[in-house]
């Protein structure tokens, strides 16, 4: 199944945060993972609804969904390690492996039997491990749903810019620390599509995240699970393959890095795919225009439980 959703016009003012970024970190909590201070947020009723951010961002990204989700579901999010308000050790094996285990233990110790998955590119490859274990029956919790958003899913079909291959290179701790704002936002900006670019506050939200307690000295770092995901990539394609549960995948298909490539190999390896594509949307749609990404996920949910 596949449907095309047009941009339409002012689509993404429907959706602007109903917070600002201090307030978004004066309502959230913290809690200790591996000795270090993980920041989380939580708020709604209803099933447990998991959102997993992408790389280099953090939990502030879902903030223009998180007031169409909180009245239908108990919505969890958090910054991953190295990520956002977390701690950002600077000689920490940073992994895919490690943030699904501290996923895997923050919902444990919630005392949650079952979860729903919304995530968006790193947080595609944490919640594929996820379902890898499930699969192997080693998850203490089940998934009931899945919904991707621009993640790469499909190494082979990944495209990165320019900027996250130096920062892979054996020049990426240069890269990383003397990287500029300037240089920053030219390229976070090339990720999003042409008609809702983010403003002026929306890369000052970015920056200060980006550099909080440190980060642009992890950044080379964080970065390797590119790599990772070259190197598990039976393992994650796999779980994605042999899903038992609902899947979709919401894609913005002007992602240059993630979005139309992407969601043509999803069709092709995956059985009896749902896609919703996002025209004229670029890597984050749910900042670009979440209200389109809100009624696609609505409808998924709706049509899981259904089925």
């Amino acid at each position: 199944m596949e449907q095309v959703i047009p941009n339409v016009s002012g689509a993404a003012a429907a959706g602007r945060q109903a917070d600002t970024l201090e307030g978004w970190q004066h309502g959230g909590k913290w809690f200790s993972y591996e000795g270090h201070a993980i920041f989380s947020r939580m708020g709604g009723r209803g099933e447990p609804l998991v959102l997993m951010h992408g790389y280099p961002t953090a939990s502030w990204d879902w903030n223009r969904l998180w007031p169409m989700l909180v009245p239908h579901h108990n919505v969890l999010t958090l910054d991953m390690l190295g990520f956002g308000f977390s701690d950002k050790p600077a000689d920490y094996p940073y992994s895919i492996q490690d943030q699904a285990d501290l996923f895997q233990g923050w919902i444990e110790q919630l005392g949650l039997s079952s979860v729903h998955l919304l995530a968006h590119d790193y947080g595609c490859s944490v919640a594929q491990e996820l379902l890898a274990r499930e699969q192997e029956a080693s998850l203490p919790f089940q998934i009931r749903t899945v919904c991707f958003l621009n993640g790469a899913l499909f190494p082979e079909v990944h495209n990165p810019l320019l900027i996250q291959k130096l920062l892979r290179s054996p020049l990426g701790g240069l890269i990383s620390r003397g990287l500029t704002r300037r240089s920053f936002e030219r390229n976070f900006r090339r990720l999003f599509g042409t008609h809702n670019p983010p403003d002026r506050q929306d890369m000052e939200d970015f920056w200060y995240l980006l550099t909080y307690n440190n980060g642009r000295g992890i950044l080379h770092r964080l970065i390797q699970f590119m790599e990772e995901r070259r190197c598990h990539r039976n393992r994650w394609v796999s779980a994605v393959q042999k899903a038992e549960q609902p899947l979709r995948l919401i894609s913005g298909t002007a992602d240059p890095v993630s979005g139309a490539a992407m969601a043509r190999r999803y069709r092709e390896l995956v059985a009896d795919p749902e896609v919703v594509c996002l025209r004229n949307i670029g890597h984050y749609p749910h900042l670009e225009t979440p209200w389109d990404v809100f009624s696609a996920y609505r409808d998924f949910r709706q049509r899981a439980a259904g089925a």
